[in-house]
């Protein structure tokens, strides 16, 4: 199961819930500064990976954590109703799915709109 079905599952339909992960998503910094966090926390290996045509490397929930800290993966669990080791391990596994899909070129577009692109990567799943 894909990343997008799982979210779509997950969220059981409801775009709002999507659109707030995505708003959560941008309150880090959106992709590029996520992406940057997780350059800094000595993770650059695995984020070129994500960015790269090749297979893409995994990513523990505790590196998530140390990456992001307790208290933004906190609120993201609170905003989804998830605890803190559930929502890490969400992150840990969908995250280099997210960073592929907006990154065709290997690139993130740093002046695209997180919310507008993920609206429609959703879209582009459950409506082909």
């Amino acid at each position: 199961m894909s990343l997008l079905d799982q979210m779509a599952g997950m969220l059981g339909g409801k775009m709002g819930q999507y659109q707030t992960i995505l708003t959560w998503i941008n309150q880090q910094g959106g992709i590029d500064g996520l992406l940057d966090k997780f350059r800094k926390g000595g993770l650059s290996t695995i984020v070129e990976s994500w960015l790269s045509s090749g297979a893409s490397m995994p990513v523990s929930a505790a590196q998530i954590e140390s990456v992001l800290g307790t208290p933004a993966i906190a609120e993201l669990a609170g905003m989804l109703g998830l605890d803190t080791l559930k929502t890490s391990s969400l992150i840990s596994k969908y995250l280099p799915e997210i960073v592929d899909g907006l990154s065709p070129e290997g690139k993130v577009d740093g002046q695209q709109d997180l919310l507008t692109a993920g609206m429609n990567l959703l879209k582009g799943k459950l409506f082909s």
